[in-house]
């Protein structure tokens, strides 16, 4: 008996100093945006993290790399501990489109997907005088007139242009492209009558269509966009796997613990609830959308290879 006695005793004190197993995250986080400060994915990083500090309980750093479309961040990014204290907070280009163009030391195989955020459609917008009044309408003078019109885009293997060039492939329709530096430079090229065809984000447009000066037709997601009657989504006119837009993600390391990788998923998910952030998206022409692990890698792995099969077939892909 006197035996046992001693063995508990010293079991349990064994135990009270035993440290408690520490719960994730325990210090702060370093999250890596492949893009410049003051950019839209930069800004829309830092209002989110906003919230996210509160839901996660640490801080969150915000640390931009910019350079190479993104994959500078990413290269960098690639290389981090897969312990959850360094996360990427991204649009897709650099995931699906950069590995194709130029040499990279990642790819959506090789990072762990936590969850996506937001998106935005771009859009395809004319001058009032335009003879089409319907997405359809639109293509349909596209097909009919080959190599007539021209599209300002965000140049060669921009996100916006590859777009385009997925549903002008479908449709085998020819427009010249004109690349700019970015929808800004797009928007007052077209208004300047230098361009056709506004190509670009919905949000710089939206103003100009209001006071009539331009009419937006064509959407590239599959849904229509209620900031745009006028303009008809891929689905409504029976391509929604054509689809291309804008969208965001968070992703950790290669290696990353399934349950941090949740953790984060999760805290993520109770942010975006909070009205200020929504608002915030609602004013950059964006929706939330939230696909979270497995399915947002499959996700990854579509675009990828259809992006792929877009620059292959315009001559821009990487051999």
């Amino acid at each position: 008996m006197k035996t046992t006695l001693l063995l508990t005793t010293a079991t349990v004190s064994a135990l009270a100093f035993t440290p408690a197993m520490a719960e994730y995250p325990e210090r702060p986080i370093e999250l890596i945006v492949p893009a410049p400060a003051g950019g839209g994915t930069d800004n829309v990083a830092r209002m989110l993290n906003q919230y996210l500090e509160e839901e996660l309980g640490q801080p969150v750093a915000v640390l931009n790399v910019a350079g190479g479309g993104g994959a500078i961040g990413v290269n960098q990014f690639s290389r981090a501990r897969p312990d959850g204290y360094t996360l990427l907070s991204t649009w897709n280009s650099p995931i699906t489109t950069v590995p194709h163009m130029q040499r990279v030391q990642y790819s959506y195989e090789t990072l762990t997907p936590i969850t996506s955020t937001s998106q935005s459609a771009y859009t395809l917008c004319v001058a009032p005088d335009f003879p089409a009044e319907s997405g359809e309408e639109f293509l349909a003078e596209l097909q009919a007139n080959p190599g007539k019109y021209t599209y300002g885009n965000d140049g060669v293997g921009g996100t916006m242009r590859l777009a385009a060039e997925r549903i002008f492939e479908a449709y085998d329709i020819t427009a010249r492209p004109i690349p700019f530096g970015g929808a800004g430079e797009t928007l007052q090229n077209f208004l300047g009558g230098h361009v056709d065809i506004y190509g670009g984000s919905i949000t710089p447009v939206l103003p100009y269509v209001e006071e009539g000066q331009a009419k937006c037709l064509l959407v590239t997601s599959a849904d229509d966009n209620e900031a745009l009657p006028q303009a008809s989504g891929l689905a409504a006119l029976g391509h929604p796997e054509l689809e291309t837009v804008l969208w965001r993600m968070m992703l950790g390391p290669e290696g990353m613990e399934e349950e941090r990788a949740e953790a984060v998923a999760d805290a993520v998910a109770r942010a975006v609830e909070h009205p200020e952030f929504q608002e915030f998206l609602s004013a950059q022409g964006e929706t939330l959308n939230l696909v979270r692990g497995e399915a947002l890698r499959e996700r990854l792995e579509q675009e990828t290879q259809a992006i792929g099969e877009t620059l292959e077939n315009l001559g821009l892909k990487q051999q």
